[in-house]
């Protein structure tokens, strides 16, 4: 008799994972992230840093390739004919740069005989250029129209207008700067950095120092209106429509730390040189400060704590000021 053979069955449980390993690995995972976000956070803040002080990099080489072409750089904006804007129209300094930045083919959809919202200017002005626009400021609703800023009427663009975050600083407000002086020192010739309304300066004319001295800030996130880092949605903004935007260069003031003045003085509290608001002061995403363009093409990171007589007189070419060694 053929016996059958008969196999027995494992009394061991199948491997698996307890609910408490579970809990314990997930918590783990939870920890790990917890340590690793900041560091990624910072590895992209840092090379957002780096992209933007790029870009500026790029705009003072093209600041200083028209220099070459012109003997003078671009007037921060012209209201009258001068070099680069012979019909003497409203025309910004970037239109007038963009051959010098690799965007030549942009530049001859330009217009240079009208002034930069007429005609098919405004949809020249809705082509993105990457090189205007900083990777740390936050994504923008696309602007479709703008409040009057004589000349200029108010707007509706049928192509929403492309932005920029950089801007020229024009030199210091005087009423606004001297009183945080010992003595008046700004005046109505000293006030004025490379570029300035109008302007015809050349090299030669920067007597406090090339690379002393600002020719663009950052300026991040207009036409939108921020106070301190939030988006204040009840205000508007006149300046800094877009990158053809003839209207978005200012004069340093200074102002409140919760960005509701600029210019009121120290007695008014008046004293922080940049990031608490972004309409006709400097600004940015940066952790700590801002990037800025000197005269001389360098990029600079500067702390948002900076003196703001010491930030003052690096916005202004000849006057003449003492800045103590860094």
């Amino acid at each position: 008799m053929t016996g059958l053979t008969v196999s027995k069955s494992s009394n061991r449980a199948r491997g698996g994972f307890t609910l408490i390993e579970l809990l314990v690995v997930i918590a783990i995972i939870a920890v790990l992230t917890a340590l690793l976000l900041p560091a990624v956070q910072s590895a992209r803040g840092a090379a957002a840093k780096a992209q933007c002080q790029n870009n500026q990099k790029q705009i003072g080489l093209a600041l200083h390739n028209f220099h070459e072409t012109n003997n003078v750089f671009p007037a921060s904006g012209w209201t009258m004919a001068g070099p680069g804007n012979p019909a003497g129209k409203f025309v910004g300094w970037r239109p007038l740069v963009l051959p010098y930045l690799e965007q030549a083919n942009l530049r001859k959809l330009y217009d240079i005989n009208i002034n930069w919202w007429e005609g098919t200017n405004a949809v020249t002005a809705a082509v993105p250029v990457t090189t205007f626009v900083c990777p740390s400021s936050p994504s923008r609703s696309s602007v479709t129209t703008a409040v009057a800023k004589g000349p200029r009427p108010a707007m509706v663009f049928t192509n929403p207008v492309a932005p920029t975050d950089y801007e020229a600083i024009m030199g210091v407000h005087p009423a606004s700067i001297n009183p945080h002086l010992p003595t008046a020192l700004y005046t109505a010739t000293n006030q004025f950095s490379i570029m300035s309304r109008n302007s015809t300066a050349r090299f030669r004319n920067v007597r406090d120092g090339t690379s002393s001295t600002i020719a663009v800030v950052e300026c991040a996130a207009r036409p939108k209106v921020y106070r301190g880092q939030t988006e204040n949605s009840t205000l508007s903004n006149d300046q800094g429509i877009c990158w053809a935007d003839s209207e978005g260069p200012f004069s340093f003031h200074g102002a409140k730390a919760d960005g509701s003045a600029e210019g009121c003085g120290p007695a008014g509290g008046c004293n922080r040189p940049m990031n608490v608001k972004n309409d006709n002061e400097p600004y940015s995403f940066h952790s700590g400060g801002g990037n800025f363009l000197f005269v001389d093409g360098r990029v600079k990171f500067v702390n948002q704590n900076i003196n703001l007589a010491v930030f003052a007189a690096m916005c202004t070419m000849s006057a003449n000021e003492v800045i103590a060694p860094e």
